[in-house]
C-alpha cells in the first residue's frame, strides 16, 4: 500500500535515527522531570484524568506483575498477564514496547525480571525505555486449604508524559479462570488508554480466542527460560494441548528459523491466524522459509500479504527476490522501492542491479552496482557483475552459477515504522491487527 502517506512515513522511517534524534529533545525533557520528580520537587501521585492517553502517539511498556501472594504462589502469572495486556493493547494499534526491550531494561538497572518494584522504580525503568507511560500491577492468590484458588489483579497506568498515577483497575475470580480474567482487564485498561480505539467488551470477547489455562502456563514458561531445549518442550505442550492458540506457534517458528529448519518454521508459522498480532510478521519468516524451500511462489504471495499494511523496505526487497525466480520486470519495481526507501543499503541496490543485468539493461545495473562496490567494497559478487555490464555480457550467455544471487533482508522493523508514523500523525490511529 504505497500512498502519499505511506510513502512519506517510509521515507522517514529509512531515515529513523535522524528522525529520532529530532524527537531528542523531548526526551531530555522528560527524562529532567524525570530527576526532578526523584528529588521531590514534584508530587507523581497527583490528579488522576478521565483518559489516560495524551495521543496515539505514546509508547507504552507493560511490566510483569509482581506477586504479593503470601505463599509463593506460581510465577508465571505476573508474565502472563503482562503479556496479555502488551497483546492486547498492541493488536489494537496502540505502540507497545516488546518483551526483548522490556528485559534489556532490567539488565540496564541490574533489576530481576518480576522483582517487586518500588514507584521510583518503575518511574526509572519507564524512563530508562523513554516510554511515555508504563502500565505495572500486582496479583495475590489466596489458596486456603481445601479451598479452590482465587486470584485478584490489580493493574495501574502511570503517565510519564502528565507525570501522573493514572486509573486502577482490579478483577477477582478463581484461578482457573485466568484467561478471562486476564482479558477482561485487558479490555478496560484499552478502554482507558483509547477509547476512540476500543471496541464493546462483547466485541472485544469475540476477536480473542479463549485459551486452556495449562496451554497459557506451558506458553509463558517457554518465554521465561533461557534453556532453548526447556523453551522448545514448553512451547510444544503448550501447542499440544490448545491446537489454537497463535502465540507458542510463532515462537517455534521463530525458533525453527533460528535453526534453518525452514519446513517446519513454514508449518509453525502457518498456524498464526490473520487477526493475531504477530500475523503480519509470522506472514514475514514465512516468505523466508518458503523462499529457501524453492518455493518463490508462495513467498511473494506472503510478503504481498504483510505490504497490504506495511510498507517496509525489507519486504519490498524480499518480495523483489521472490519474484526475481520468475521475472525480471515485476521484481524490478519491487527493488526499487526498496531503493526509494533507502537508496544507502547495499543489500537493494545489488538486487537491484543483479535483476537490471538479467533484464539486459546494463548501464543501470552498472550504476548500482557501483553503489555497491563504494558502500561494501569487499562484495564477493558485485565485481564480476559490473564486469558484464560493463562488457555487455548478457545474462543467458553467462554461466549458470550467476542464478539465485538475490539477498534477503532478515530485519523485521513494523514496530519503528508504526512510532515514526505516529510521531508525523500523533492523533491518527494506527490499523489494529484483531478484527
Amino acid at each position: 500500500m504505497r500512498n502519499e502517506t505511506g510513502s512519506t512515513v517510509a521515507s522517514c522511517y529509512t531515515e529513523r535515527m535522524p528522525c529520532l534524534r529530532a524527537m531528542g529533545a523531548l526526551i531530555l525533557f522528560r527524562r529532567a522531570c524525570a530527576v526532578l520528580l526523584a528529588l521531590g520537587v514534584a508530587s507523581l501521585y497527583g490528579a488522576s484524568s478521565a483518559s489516560g492517553a495524551d495521543s496515539l502517539s505514546d509508547t507504552l511498556v507493560v511490566l510483569p506483575f509482581f506477586n504479593l501472594s503470601p505463599a509463593s504462589g506460581p510465577d508465571w502469572v505476573g508474565e502472563s498477564v503482562a503479556e496479555t495486556l502488551r497483546e492486547a493493547l498492541a493488536g489494537r494499534g496502540l505502540i507497545v514496547l516488546d518483551r526483548e526491550d522490556r528485559l534489556a531494561a532490567y539488565r540496564q538497572l541490574g533489576l530481576r525480571p518480576g522483582a517487586l518494584l518500588t514507584r521510583a522504580s518503575v518511574l526509572k525503568f519507564g524512563e530508562a525505555l523513554d516510554a511515555d507511560q508504563v502500565i505495572y500491577g500486582e496479583y495475590f492468590i489466596n489458596s486456603a486449604p481445601g479451598q479452590p484458588a482465587s486470584l485478584r489483579l490489580t493493574a495501574r497506568v502511570l503517565n510519564l508524559r502528565r507525570m501522573s498515577q493514572g486509573q486502577e483497575f482490579s478483577e477477582t475470580g478463581p484461578l482457573t479462570d485466568l484467561e478471562q480474567l486476564e482479558s477482561h482487564l485487558a479490555w478496560q485498561v484499552l478502554r482507558y488508554l483509547s477509547p476512540q480505539n476500543a471496541p464493546s467488551e462483547e466485541e472485544f470477547r469475540k476477536s480473542e480466542v479463549p485459551v486452556r489455562v495449562d496451554a497459557l502456563e506451558n506458553y509463558i514458561r517457554g518465554l521465561m527460560t533461557n534453556d532453548a531445549d526447556q523453551k522448545q518442550k514448553f512451547l510444544l505442550e503448550a501447542v499440544r494441548l490448545d491446537s489454537r492458540f497463535s502465540q507458542p506457534a510463532f515462537q517455534l517458528g521463530r525458533l525453527a528459523m533460528a535453526k534453518q529448519d525452514y519446513q517446519n518454521a513454514a508449518m509453525y508459522l502457518s498456524r498464526v491466524q490473520p487477526g493475531r498480532m504477530q500475523f503480519r510478521e509470522a506472514s514475514f519468516w514465512f516468505g523466508i522459509a518458503k523462499f529457501y524451500l524453492g518455493d518463490a511462489a508462495s513467498a511473494a504471495r506472503a510478503f504481498e500479504t504483510v505490504l497490504q499494511t506495511v510498507p517496509l523496505n525489507e519486504v519490498f526487497n524480499n518480495l523483489g527476490a521472490a519474484q526475481l525466480r520468475k521475472d525480471p520486470a515485476p521484481a524490478i519495481e519491487s527493488f526499487r522501492k526498496a531503493v526509494e526507501g533507502d537508496p544507502n543499503d547495499p543489500t537493494y541496490r545489488f538486487n537491484l542491479g543483479y535483476a537490471l543485468w538479467k533484464r539486459g539493461d546494463f548501464a543501470e545495473a552498472a550504476e548500482n552496482l557501483k553503489v555497491v562496490l563504494e558502500r561494501a567494497p569487499e562484495d564477493p559478487d558485485a565485481p564480476e557483475l559490473l564486469e558484464r555490464c560493463n562488457q555487455k555480457i548478457a545474462y543467458r550467455l553467462a554461466r549458470t552459477k550467476r542464478d539465485g544471487l538475490e539477498r534477503l533482508k532478515t530485519n523485521y522493523e513494523e514496530r519503528a515504522y508504526w512510532q515514526l508514523r505516529a510521531a508525523l500523525q500523533p492523533n491518527k490511529p494506527q490499523p489494529g491487527d484483531v478484527k
